[in-house]
């Protein structure tokens, strides 16, 4: 795969001169009515990740997906050929939602052999197939092989599961994500599967918690609290700059340098690291994961730290240099509010240290999203005052730049395409 070190003169931003270098507005995240469109426009038409083909360990498999932001729940499933489907969560009679537990707006996991309805029993087979009526005799000219569940396409890549909700695809999933984020066939995904998850309600836009980690300027200013006193001092004074920037069709990526914890002079640590032999970020003992990638550490840092790969609309891989990778999704509710979910993969520990280990990391990183959620809410109250409506973003912040760059391209396309009806 073809590298993309910086230029030797010049910036990030001037080698994506379409993106210009002038102020950038947020009104695409403070607007209802664009907040619409992007429903229409993006969500409704893009490929999105909804999970992990770990999360259906066998045929009969089954988990629900809320998605506020198309308006519908989902049922994605293992089928009895081992094929992983998913469809649209209603009865065909009356509109029920098909599958829940206690509470309707919850999302739902488990096994079964079939589907049945809470109201009135219908069922349903696991290829979506409508297989029971009771008293089928009193309906009129009932043909069950036209009432099946309605199917949302779907298709899986390197074990991540993605649905499309447009009536046919623009593009398949594998030339959605082009070859950046091909890129990553053969990381070692499927073995990673200690798994840790987060899940919180931010009052702000779905784009700003993106923003949030599409740049590392904040890191020592926000998250100075996170690290010892004598290394956060220096980056605040020195400040941080990622070696690599690259942008692919849609998507985009942020790679960096990182620091080796235990390399660090002993009053570098905190004293919680060394006991559990985890942080800055992550495990110290790092697995053997075999050959990476091409695809993976792009600018070659040595120590390398981190590869983000931010990927189109609302979905983010970020793979650690110390053998673990997490997952981001922000997930639309309203033009100020999204649901956030983070979900940390590490390889199954083989003892109570590396479990411990582990659970250090899931919980700084809970302390990391914490602080960077913190600030979302407060700028979401004021860029909704509008007293400034073009906002300053440095040669760092270029993934930015794209982002609503993009976001508007999808929503001007939208409204082109749809202007006749």
């Amino acid at each position: 795969m073809p590298r993309f070190p910086k230029p030797p003169e010049g910036s990030w931003t001037e080698h994506y001169p379409d993106l210009g270098t002038g102020p950038v507005s947020y009104e695409d995240s403070i607007s209802p009515e664009f907040y619409e469109l992007e429903r229409a426009a993006i969500f409704k038409r893009a490929w999105l990740n909804v999970g992990r083909a770990e999360q259906l360990p066998r045929n009969g498999s089954y988990f629900t997906k809320e998605l506020k932001v198309v308006n519908t729940s989902i049922i994605v499933v293992r089928t009895t050929n081992g094929d992983i489907k998913a469809f649209h969560n209603i009865c065909r009679h009356r509109g029920n939602k098909l599958v829940w537990n206690d509470m309707p707006a919850e999302e739902a996991s488990g096994f079964c052999r079939q589907f049945r309805c809470k109201y009135h029993a219908w069922r349903y087979d696991l290829d979506g197939n409508l297989t029971h009526v009771p008293q089928e005799g009193e309906f009129f000219d009932l043909d069950k092989n036209r009432y099946g569940l309605v199917p949302v396409h779907c298709d899986v890549w390197e074990g991540f599961i993605f649905v499309n909700f447009a009536a046919e695809p623009e593009q398949s999933l594998r030339e959605f994500l082009g070859p950046m984020i091909t890129g990553l066939e053969g990381y070692p995904f499927g073995q990673l599967t200690s798994r840790w998850c987060y899940r919180s309600e931010v009052k702000a836009n779905w784009k700003l918690y993106l923003d949030a980690f599409q740049e590392f300027y904040h890191a020592p200013v926000l998250h100075a609290n996170q690290s010892p006193t004598k290394y956060s001092k220096a980056a605040a004074e020195a400040g941080f700059e990622a070696p690599h920037y690259r942008i692919d069709g849609p998507h985009r990526l942020v790679s960096t340098s990182g620091v080796r914890a235990w390399e660090m002079d002993a009053d570098m640590r905190k004293p919680i690291d060394e006991i559990c032999r985890s942080g800055l970020f992550g495990p110290w003992d790092s697995p053997d994961l075999g050959p990476l990638p091409d695809g993976i550490n792009p600018a070659n840092c040595d120590p390398w730290g981190l590869d983000s790969f931010q990927l189109f609309p609302n979905f983010v891989i970020l793979i650690w240099g110390q053998g673990w990778y997490l997952t981001y999704h922000y997930w639309p509710t309203s033009y100020n509010s999204h649901v956030f979910e983070g979900t940390l993969y590490f390889p199954p520990p083989r003892t109570p240290r590396e479990r411990v280990a582990q659970e250090l990391a899931a919980v700084t990183f809970k302390e990391f999203g914490l602080q960077d959620a913190n600030t979302l809410e407060a700028t979401q109250s004021m860029i909704e005052s509008r007293a400034v409506d073009g906002f300053l973003l440095n040669d760092q912040e270029v993934l930015i730049r794209h982002l609503h760059r993009e976001t508007a391209a999808w929503v001007d396309e939208y409204r082109r395409a749809t202007a006749g009806f």
